[in-house]
């Protein structure tokens, strides 16, 4: 495995920590939802703070890291890497009602 592939695959299983505590209900499943739905679209979901690493976990900071680093390798959105119905979730959770 080269170092892109390692990047990619710690990347995705952060990604998928990020999806399951997004579609929480806490403050930080907040901010989680606000970085994975800027993402995914940030003209309708809103931006993403970065200062907002300073209002999780550590290793829920790390996976943001890790996201991001995949963002920039992969040059892809959630549903081209197979998170479509896990990103739904947590748009409907998070933005459906506001819309």
């Amino acid at each position: 495995m080269n170092a892109k592939q390692a990047y990619s695959e710690k990347g995705r299983q952060a990604l998928g920590r990020l999806l399951h505590i997004g579609a929480g209900n806490t403050g930080q499943a907040k901010k989680v939802a606000d970085f994975l739905l800027a993402w995914h679209n940030s003209e309708e979901n809103g931006g993403w703070d970065p200062v907002d690493l300073w209002s999780v976990d550590a290793a829920i900071a790390d996976d943001i890291l890790a996201v991001l680093h995949l963002i920039r390798a992969s040059h892809c959105y959630p549903p081209e890497l197979g998170f479509d119905p896990e990103v739904t979730a947590v748009w409907e959770l998070w933005r459906s009602k506001t819309v």
